[in-house]
């Protein structure tokens, strides 16, 4: 264990907007609300250095029982969490912070954006949560540019974060040079495809050329790509195959190789940023 915590460490974090540092890799625990705090201490105890929760995943007061019990020092771990779009923003801030027993999220995201509109006033009110100290940085999930920029107009702030679904079957050029010109991170959910396309032919035979996982190979694209990915586990020995990807690199042909299988695949049915 410590000497993956060595390797995450060597690994580059990402440098969100506002100055401060967002881990390269984390877990997601949407759905995982069997014995939440056990496998969430587990992974902590592992080196997982960033949780990803929402108050609809119904996992933050376990999460919280989790920093507990490992009595982890807050500056050492990257909380994430989500407001959804018919809430008062920062009234759900309030709110997910007592549930995680903190005192602040290190990012705040609206969860995604509501049926009409881009979400201004969900967008206001994590500006506020923000401001008073209550998140470090704030930003979107599943927005496109097209709604992004409707927020940037709106309030002339741009999002340090849009996290989305992305992994070699589906990404989109188009968003990803957007981010890097807003300066805008791509957190990466369902980046092992919720495990619909572990057996492609191709992701296989990378697998056994570098002798790990498919998971691992999907994983290791995305931090190679400089997003940052956050995929779920719920059992013990998939928590240590997702965190034992810091011992490798994928070839620059390889990752030609995997840009390639590119479909606009979604394990929900739509990329809703293309």
């Amino acid at each position: 264990m410590q000497l993956i915590k060595q390797q995450i460490n060597k690994t580059s974090a990402t440098r969100l907007r506002g100055g401060n540092l967002m881990p390269p890799f984390g877990l997601g625990t949407w759905l995982l609300t069997s014995d939440t705090a056990a496998t969430v201490a587990y992974a902590l105890e592992l080196g997982y250095p960033m949780i990803d929760t929402s108050s609809d995943y119904r996992t933050q007061p376990g999460i919280g029982a989790a920093l507990r019990m490992t009595g982890i020092r807050r500056e050492n771990i990257f909380i994430s969490t989500k407001v959804e779009e018919a809430d008062d923003a920062y009234a759900r801030t309030k709110n997910d912070l007592k549930e995680l027993g903190l005192q602040f999220a290190d990012l705040m995201l609206i969860h995604r954006p509501p049926l009409a509109g881009a979400g201004e006033r969900l967008w206001e009110g994590l500006i506020r949560a923000r401001d008073e100290g209550l998140a470090r940085d704030i930003g979107v999930s599943n927005y496109s540019p097209a709604l992004i920029d409707e927020l940037v107009d709106a309030s002339g702030e741009i999002p340090a974060v849009n996290q989305i679904e992305w992994s070699p079957f589906g990404h989109s050029e188009k968003m990803r040079r957007y981010c890097l010109e807003k300066n805008i991170v791509i957190q990466a959910y369902s980046p092992l495809t919720r495990a619909t396309r572990l057996n492609d032919a191709a992701l296989m035979q990378l697998a056994q050329k570098y002798r790990k996982t498919a998971a691992q190979i999907l994983i290791r694209w995305n931090i190679q790509q400089g997003t940052v990915p956050i995929p779920k586990a719920n059992q013990k020995h998939h928590l240590e195959e997702n965190i034992n990807v810091f011992d490798f690199e994928i070839g620059k042909d390889d990752i030609k190789l995997l840009n390639g299988l590119n479909e606009g695949y979604s394990s929900l049915g739509y990329l809703p940023y293309i």
